[in-house]
């Protein structure tokens, strides 16, 4: 099992680190930029290209059904989904085979209305009630996918 990082923008960095050394379960936070990671053998940092969704890439070719991924990006999270990767946002909220195609419409949508200065602004702010309710989420995957038998 391996946790999957979408590492430049994630604003729950700690508490993956956190709830994967509770679970001995290695993290490779994947970025475009240089980002301090703690001193863990289990933390791996992957310096990637700052080339146009290089970061993405790179996850999306390695992403399969033991991977736990880690994205705010939904087109991302299409991806690793169609890998069988359980895949998480990080304020959260889980995304499936049932729930991205609604996912992908509205980013559609959204970025529609932004081109057309319907809509300004973005999401709401990252709250402590996302913090929380990720970090349930995270340890219900890796408890999810510890159960799995063996390849």
């Amino acid at each position: 099992m391996i946790i999957w990082v979408d590492g430049d923008a994630c604003p729950v960095k700690d508490e993956i680190y956190r709830v994967a050394g509770r679970y001995a379960v290695p993290v490779k936070l994947v970025t475009n930029s240089f980002i301090r990671i703690p001193q863990d053998p289990l933390i791996e940092r992957i310096l990637v290209s700052d080339g146009f969704d290089a970061a993405d890439d790179w996850i999306a070719e390695r992403a399969d059904d033991r991977s736990i991924v880690i994205t705010a990006d939904i087109l991302l999270a299409d991806r690793c989904i169609k890998a069988g990767a359980t895949v998480l946002g990080s304020n959260g909220r889980p995304f499936d085979a049932a729930s991205i195609g609604a996912a992908v419409a509205t980013r559609a949508l959204m970025a529609d209305l932004r081109a057309m200065d319907q809509v300004r602004g973005g999401p709401a702010p990252f709250s402590k009630t996302d913090r929380s309710r990720f970090l349930s989420a995270l340890d219900l995957a890796i408890v999810k996918m510890k159960r799995l038998p063996p390849r």
